[in-house]
């Protein structure tokens, strides 16, 4: 039956007309696509390389070179995950980078993790921010929240040093098997429980 699922299409036209047997076709289609996931990251993560945008790494570089930090540094899975793709918003979020990652991530990751990456350019902006004519404190606005202390960390000692052509970086092939078992399954998601993978 399984096979026979994989072939067919749902009949409806509008969603308000949809049967169970439409939704038990699209499930199983679904979850093939969902076990994708990874490798769909995989590959927008190779879309970074070759640009470096000015700076003096280009913006996969700068992404192994955090993650090789974090990972050297001890910290766990998940974590060196969040490192890699902290910046996988570049190419389709050019004015909200850090929204469109944490986005990616959320469903995978802890509140903290998320936050994390989801604040992360407006804290690593403390460091720039006075260059382009823009409040390098602006993260003062978060100060007191749970995560800031995090978020701060992440940028000074990951983030922030991770622009060094010099600097011994780890290649994306020792990071695949971590980023493939944080991506196995949602934690957060309202589609968990019905479209397990």
């Amino acid at each position: 039956m399984g096979d026979m699922l994989m072939e067919q299409r749902a009949e409806f036209k509008s969603m308000k007309e949809s049967t169970k047997a439409d939704w038990d076709i699209i499930v199983a289609r679904y979850q093939p696509f969902a076990k994708e996931l990874p490798s769909r990251i995989l590959a927008h993560l190779r879309l970074l390389g070759g640009d470096s945008g000015g700076f003096a790494v280009d913006r996969l570089q700068h992404s192994l070179l955090t993650a090789t930090l974090a990972h050297k540094a001890g910290e766990d899975e998940e974590y060196v995950v969040c490192a890699l793709l902290h910046d996988i918003g570049d190419t389709l979020g050019s004015w909200n980078h850090p929204e469109v990652s944490a986005a990616v991530l959320k469903p995978f990751v802890s509140e903290a993790n998320h936050w994390m990456v989801e604040k992360h350019g407006i804290f690593q902006g403390y460091f720039f921010f006075q260059h382009v004519g823009m409040d390098r404190n602006m993260r003062e606005q978060f100060r007191g929240h749970p995560h800031f202390e995090r978020t701060a960390r992440f940028c000074e000692i990951y983030d922030n040093p991770a622009f060094d052509p010099g600097m011994e970086c780890a290649p994306l092939e020792f990071f695949e098997p971590m980023l493939r078992n944080v991506f196995s399954f949602p934690k957060n998601s309202i589609y968990k429980n019905t479209c397990q993978t």
